[in-house]
């Protein structure tokens, strides 16, 4: 879940929403299908690293063969079944995760399409593709989620001799 937020730029919601079959595999790599907003559908083809990901993950979770399922399943405190994963889900368990690898500052769903978002732009892609890839109407939504000046901001403070 948090290697296709940072890889694909994709909303939460969207994310949540995938099936297993939404994972697929087309001439030499795999592929994701994205559900949009506005009934929208986004194919785009996959990071290596998120592949690999994709391939470790659906092996582990034993849900190869259930491509109508959800993609991310959760099981329900009380009762146990399983069911889609929900957005406070998904923000538990990045925050279990951030805390288990050391980060300190609150991270949240949206933190993460920032974070692809600004990483991609820090390795020279452009502000229109990133745009394309994170499914924004305008450029202008597309600049608030690059956080490149944050970092520019601390090294000059940085400077200061004391």
């Amino acid at each position: 879940l948090i290697g296709i937020m940072l890889c694909t730029f994709a909303r939460i919601g969207v994310v949540l929403q995938m099936n297993v079959g939404d994972y697929f595999e087309q001439g030499r790599c795999g592929w994701v299908r994205l559900h949009e907003k506005g009934g929208k559908e986004m194919k785009a083809p996959c990071h290596h690293k998120l592949e690999t990901y994709f391939d470790d993950y659906i092996a582990a979770a034993g849900i190869a063969g259930d491509t109508d399922g959800p993609l991310f399943p959760t099981t329900g405190r009380t009762t146990g079944e399983l069911h889609r994963m929900t957005q406070p889900d998904a923000y538990r368990m990045i925050q279990r995760h951030s805390r288990a690898a050391g980060i300190k500052t609150k991270i949240g769903n949206h933190s993460l399409r920032a974070t692809g978002i600004t990483y991609y732009l820090k390795s020279a892609g452009t502000l229109e593709h990133a745009q394309a890839m994170a499914n924004h109407s305008s450029p202008r939504t597309t600049k608030l989620y690059d956080r490149r000046a944050d970092e520019v901001s601390l090294d000059e403070y940085e400077r200061v001799g004391i």
